[in-house]
């Protein structure tokens, strides 16, 4: 199994408590997702922040359209430093995305790093070569633009 890494770092011109409150409530996914993607939760413990152990269902349209169930776990919380979401089911052979949130001079440096595979051995990599990473990569442009809106920064 190939594993894939992504990272992107962004500075948010806001206090880290701030950041940490907004991406610790898990209905925030939603303001941060593009809208073709179809994104839904479809459950969720009703609490303010995420836990250790909470499991977290979505549906989304990522390719042609098409409905996938996702579910993930939250892992290794340490509240307003870091937490890891886990699939626990989906389309992929491995998903593992830790988010990290450390003080900065003007702000908060918010780091995302994800260790991913893709099923179906060489059908998997051609995938991730043809669309996979390109898709990835401008989820997260995307995301960064929309956190810097969401919180007035500018890059």
């Amino acid at each position: 199994m190939k594993v894939y890494t992504f990272e992107k770092e962004i500075l948010v011109h806001a206090p880290k408590d701030e950041v940490w409150a907004f991406f610790s409530s898990p209905g925030n996914l939603l303001k941060i997702t593009p809208a073709y993607m179809n994104f839904r939760i479809l459950s969720c413990p009703d609490v303010p922040e995420i836990f250790t152990g909470m499991l977290i269902e979505y549906r989304v349209s990522p390719v042609l359209n098409m409905p996938l169930k996702w579910v993930t776990e939250i892992k290794d919380v340490d509240p307003g430093n870091r937490f890891m979401d886990t699939q626990r089911s989906g389309p992929y052979a491995l998903w593992e995305h830790t988010h990290t949130f450390s003080d900065a001079p003007q702000g908060t440096l918010m780091n995302d790093k994800i260790h991913y595979a893709l099923p179906m051995g060489p059908l998997g990599r051609f995938a991730h070569g043809l669309f996979v990473r390109r898709q990835l990569q401008a989820l997260f442009e995307y995301r960064e633009t929309r956190i810097r809106d969401l919180f007035k920064t500018q890059a």
